[in-house]
Formats: structure tokens, sequence, C-alpha cells
């Protein structure tokens, strides 16, 4: 029996496939084959046949109502992310599953159109890329993304983007049209600033320097562009907060905030076992850093605390984070929602049903 530890599959942020809750069957592959006989699994994009695109949000903790998203399931293969047990309602698994196989709303710029169209639209805020990553690399070729955000251009309906990919600039010339009507504000998310970190915990994801320049490009264009570490790992990037809110900083960024490491489901799983790939030597001090700050678990799905944490280290890292702003040139307390140089306006939507009332 082959018993040595497997190495890290290239491009990929989870080893494995674990099993989905709410499946009967798993996949066990047989540990007697040794690892090269395992294929590589390659990404295959599905059709999604669905007929709405808007969802809402009742979530207290985070700063939006509504949100849509051309994908489901992301390439950038982010062994952390949260959004991974999304892919078990599919009934796929959060694991390799959630990077290889995405599925793609090839109607979503028509069914935004037709959403944002209807009288029952109340003009607000849309965050998009609030679960998936809507530049992950398919979108170079689909182009559904840039479809959709001209068609909120159109509408002057505001946006919130958040992304880890450069490719965000491609679409500069629609986010200045909204940007001068008060409606877009860009997140840029960057974890580390050490690139090959950053290439084993983010695959396909763009290196973090791109991600800087992609905050200088957007601020340069008159585009209102935040950093996001998100999410913040303690013991193995939080000793970063400092240079990365300053470089951010001197790209062009109006403000910067964190989202602490959580492992929702799966996600803890698939985590521990990228650790155990990557970083053996710091996985119990990582883990048990994320313990203290989730009443002993890896996970606090409970409002009020998932998105922040509690007890000391969580308190630790909000301090850490106020004082990093403060040093970079941030001022007042950290927001995204309401703070003046931020809050964006619905006065300048329009609707091409109101147009017609004219003749």
């Amino acid at each position: 029996m082959n018993t040595s530890p497997k190495p890290p599959r290239t491009g990929r942020g989870a080893g494995s496939n674990p099993k989905n809750r709410f499946e009967r069957l798993e996949y066990v592959p047989d540990p007697q084959d040794p690892e090269e006989e395992t294929p590589q699994p390659r990404t295959q994009f599905l059709q999604d046949g669905t007929q709405s695109i808007i969802t809402r949000n009742d979530s207290p903790d985070v700063p939006f109502t509504y949100s849509f998203n051309p994908y489901r399931g992301c390439e950038h293969g982010c062994a952390y992310c949260f959004a991974r047990p999304t892919h078990e309602y599919l009934g796929f698994s959060a694991g390799l599953d959630f990077e290889t196989k995405i599925v793609v709303k090839t109607r979503a710029p028509e069914l935004l159109r037709t959403e944002l169209s209807s009288p029952k639209w109340k003009p607000d805020t849309l965050a998009l890329s609030g679960v998936t990553d809507c530049y992950q690399p398919i979108e170079r070729k689909l182009e559904l993304t840039r479809r959709c955000v001209a068609v909120l251009a159109e509408f002057r309906n505001p946006v919130s983007v958040i992304t880890k990919n450069h490719l965000v600039t491609r679409d500069i010339d629609l986010y200045r049209e909204l940007a001068a009507h008060h409606a877009v504000r860009i997140n840029i998310s960057i974890t580390t600033l050490d690139a090959k970190l950053a290439k084993k915990l983010e695959p396909r994801a763009s290196p973090p320097l791109r991600r800087l320049k992609a905050i200088e490009q957007l601020s340069e264009a008159g585009i209102p562009v935040c950093l996001l570490m998100a999410p913040c790992i303690p013991g193995l990037t939080d000793h970063e907060m400092l240079n990365l809110f300053t470089a951010a900083a001197n790209a062009g960024a109006r403000d910067a905030g964190i989202t602490p490491l959580r492992l929702p489901g799966a996600v803890a799983g698939i985590f521990s076992q990228w650790l155990e790939t990557h970083y053996p030597d710091k996985k119990e001090k990582i883990l048990n850093r994320v313990r203290e700050m989730r009443g002993g678990k890896l996970n606090d799905p409970r409002f009020g605390s998932r998105m922040k944490g509690a007890g000391f280290y969580a308190q630790q890292m909000s301090a850490m984070c106020q004082v990093a702003r403060r040093a970079a040139g941030f001022g007042g307390k950290a927001s995204f929602r309401e703070d003046a140089g931020f809050e964006l306006s619905t006065a300048s939507f329009r609707a091409p049903r109101e147009q017609l009332q004219l003749f």
C-alpha cells in the first residue's frame, strides 16, 4: 500500500472530492492506486437553465440586499472559499467539483435586463460576485459579466463588485460610465503579497501584484476601488496586514478592510487537507487560532459572529485592522456600506419602459 503523502494537484486548491452532505453515495478512490494514476481533473462548463438572476439576501452580516452572478462554482480554486458548500445543492462535491464543474448562466444578461425592466424592481445596489468570482478565467472567453455590466450601465443601476482577477480592468469603460453617476464600487480581494503562497492558496486567481495593478488602473480611471483582505488567515497571512494595506493605498485604494477566515461545512476538511499538504508544521497553530475565534469550532454560523469572529484573537485582529488602516492613510472607521465616500446612488436609474411612454 502506498502510504506516502500525496503531492499537491497542479493548479487546484482542493486535494479531493469530499462527500456531498445531501447524497447517500460517494466515490472513494482505491488507496492502493499510486497518485500518478489518478487523472488530473479537467474543467467542465455546464449550462444553467435558470429563469431568474437577481437573488435577495436578508442576512444582517452582509452589506447588500440584492446580488447576482453569471457563474456557479469557481475555477480560481481558492482552498478556503466559503462558497464551496453551495455546489452541494447541485449534487456536486465542495472539493474538486467546485473548481472543475462550473455552471454557466448563459442567459444572465438577458435575464438581468428583464428583471431591471420590471415595474417590480425598485432601484437598489446589486452585489456582483457575492459568492463566486464573476471574473474567473472563463469570463475572458464568454464575456457574460461584461454584458451584464453593460446592462447595468445602460440602466445606471448601482453595482458593488468583488473579484480576485485583474480581468476586471477590461471593463473599465463600462465602470467609468457608472462612476459618473456614483453607481459603482470595485472591491479587489488580496489575501497575501507572497506570490508563492498565493499560487498554492488561490491557484488560478491573478497574482498579488496583478491585483494591485488592477487597483491602480481602476483608481486612475476615476473608479472607486477598495481593498478587501478576504480572508485574513490567522497564523498564515495576518502578519501581512500593514504591508498589504499600505501597498493598496499606494496603488490608489480608497479604503481597506478584512474578513477573518471562516470554514463552513466541507471547507473545514478541504482547508485542513490543504494545510497538511503545504504547511504541515503550521496546521495546528492556524486551526487552533480559527477555533479561538469560532467558539472552539472551525466555524460559527451565528449571525453577528460568522463574518467577524468572537473572542480575544478576533478582537485583536480587528484592532490590528484599524491600526493598519490609519498607518496606511485611510481615515475614519472601515465601512463598505454607508460611508460618504462609498455610498452608491440610485438617483440616475433609468429603464427602457419609461422611455417608451413618450411615444
